[in-house]
This record gives structure tokens, sequence and C-alpha cells, in this order.
């Protein structure tokens, strides 16, 4: 006969349930029942807060470290953007790392590599590089530059003013995993390739006939120029995406797919007096603006934007973008992971 599992009913329930708690704790053990409801949420909850870095302020706090610390005693001078809901985390969403880094005159950060994937968007200056795997290219204003996994990388500035950038990296989804490596290279700074190599090779719709794609994507430099260029152009055919705008990814060259595998990156046009529908997305959001004034309400919170600001929201809360002059965001997320795991979503109001 089958039997039907009953729980029993003990006239003091809390406090023999309490004393089982703590039997079973001490054995490394906990009841299930108990936390239930936050490891299977009916629908994504997150710490994460909509929180907003101005640049004015925090541009100022950069260069206060500039005079307390060099690039090299740091190794990478780097603020790093914490989420107020994750602090302590050194995380920006729970998935991503965020940073702002500053590269004075003369100034050369040493040579490393870790398992972690790097994006960057430059912020200010002009006359700093970043080498990858002994190529070397130069950084502008707009840049969407990339560091791929395990390469060695180093940046330099031989010009004569400060250069500041936008660091995005995956480390959280690498310690979720256990799998961090780093790997310092005694000489400084790299021996050169021909500048901009990979340009040449993978970026104008050409690829080299024995190529075979892989995951590193073969190119680590999309000039802003070229980006805006495109963005233009859209707004001229049109349409516009309710809720987006002009809204481009990035993409690897040989795949046509994302640019990193954990880290997808993105660039849009909001054209003036442009206001989106809202929208919600499982993957974390974090923007920088390039250029353009707007704001964005996400989940009941107003930020108001300027150039070179950073923004985030977070997963799961409607968002709705509003540009009083011509915007262009850059932004970056966890998509790419997401969908390869089959668990990415997102919604559209009307």
């Amino acid at each position: 006969m089958q039997q039907t599992l009953s729980a029993s009913k003990p006239g003091n329930v809390s406090g023999e349930r309490q004393a089982f708690y703590k039997t079973i704790d001490a054995e490394s053990m906990a009841p299930l029942w108990e936390v239930l409801g936050d490891l299977v949420p009916r629908e994504p909850r997150t710490p994460c807060v909509p929180c907003h870095w101005p640049w004015d302020a925090a541009r100022a706090r950069l260069m206060q470290a500039g005079q307390l610390i060099t690039a090299a005693e740091a190794e990478r001078r780097v603020l790093v953007l914490e989420n107020p809901g994750l602090r302590g985390a050194s995380s920006i969403t729970h998935s991503l790392y965020a940073g702002l880094q500053l590269l004075l005159p003369g100034e050369i950060a040493p040579v490393h590599r870790h398992t972690a994937t790097a994006v960057r968007l430059i912020m200010e200056g002009e006359g700093a590089y970043t080498s990858v795997d002994g190529e070397r290219t130069p950084m502008h204003v707009g840049d969407f530059v990339i560091t791929p996994s395990w390469t060695f990388h180093d940046h330099g500035n031989p010009g004569k003013e400060a250069v500041i950038w936008f660091d995005g990296l995956d480390v959280p989804i690498i310690k979720l995993f256990d799998a961090a490596f780093s790997e310092h290279q005694p000489a400084s700074p790299l021996p050169a390739r021909a500048e901009d190599d990979s340009l040449a090779r993978y970026a104008g719709n050409l690829l080299p006939v024995d190529y075979r794609a892989g995951l590193a994507n073969p190119v680590f430099r999309y000039p802003y120029a070229q980006t805006r260029s495109t963005l233009v152009r859209l707004q001229a055919s049109g349409p516009l995406h309710s809720a987006h705008g002009i809204r481009m990814r990035f993409a690897h060259p040989g795949t046509g797919g994302w640019p990193t595998p954990t880290i997808g990156a993105f660039m849009q046009l909001l054209p003036k007096g442009f206001e989106g529908t809202a929208c919600r997305s499982t993957d974390a959001t974090v923007y920088c603006v390039v250029e353009g004034r707007g704001h964005s309400d996400i989940g009941g919170t107003r930020i108001n934007w300027g150039p070179r600001d950073v923004f985030m929201v977070p997963s799961w809360v409607d968002a709705r973008h509003t540009a009083g002059e011509d915007a262009v965001l850059f932004s970056m997320s966890d998509r790419p992971a997401q969908l390869a795991l089959g668990i990415w979503r997102e919604a559209l109001q009307p």
C-alpha cells in the first residue's frame, strides 16, 4: 500500500523546530522550506538598486587618487563603482564589476593577464594606448576596447593629458566558478606588433583565408567614429525602437556573435525629444553617457544624466529613457551569458 508522508504536529512546533534547526546547522545542513521563496522566486528579485555616478564628482575623486598613488604602485589606478546594494563586493551588478581608471601623462600600467574578460569605454583624453598580446592600439574618446580573457595587456600614456576610461569585467562570474587566475610579466611595455594590425585583418568585412573563429575576439578596438557614423545613418533611415531608440550591439567579426562570451556591449542613439516606453530585462545594465543629456526613470527613481556620467539599471526593473538633446549611450550587461543559458527575458510596455 502506498503511504503518504505527513508532517507530525508536536505540541510545541516552534520550539521543536528551532531545536531541530540548531541540530542540523551543526551538521552543515539547513531546511529548504525556510528559504525556498528566496531561492525560487516568482520573478527576479535583486538587492541591486538604481545608481548614478555624475562625471564631475567622479572625475574629481579620480584625479585626487592620481595625487595619492602612482599607476605602478596601484598596478591599476581604478575607483571601483559599487552598487549601494552590494557594498563590499566590488560589484556594480551581481555578475559584473565596473570602475573608472586614470592614466596620467608618462605613466604605464604594468603588464599582466587574468581569467576575467575586460571591456572598456574611453571617456576623456587623447594620447594613450592599450596593448593586447603585443599589439598596440591608440585609445580615442568613445572607442570600445576589449581585453580578452588570459591575454597579456598593458596601458601607456606617452601623451600630454590625463586619460580616463570605464572598465567593465566579468570578475563576479569568474569568482562564482572559483576559476580566477592572474599572471604578471616583468617586461613592460609589451613588444609591439604593427599598430592596429587586428583592425586591418578582421574589421574590414574581410577575413584571412585560413581564419577559424573561436571564442576570443580577434578585434579589440571598435573606433567610435565608425560606430557613431552607423548610428547617424540609421537615424536618418529609421524606424526608432519604442524603448531603445537606435540600439546596436558590438559583434565578433568572425561569428557575428557577441564581442565576448560573457559581456555584451551596446551603443545607442536617442534623438532629441525621444521619450521611450518602459522596458525591463533580466540583464542588469550599466550605461555610460558618451554624448548628450537626458534622464532615465528607473523603477520610480529619476536619474538626470549628462556626458560621461555612469548609471545602472537593475535586473527586471522598468527603465524609461528620455533625451533632452541628441544623446549616445554605451552600455554593457551579461546578456551573452544569459542567452547561452537560455534564461534571458525582456518585457516591453505598450
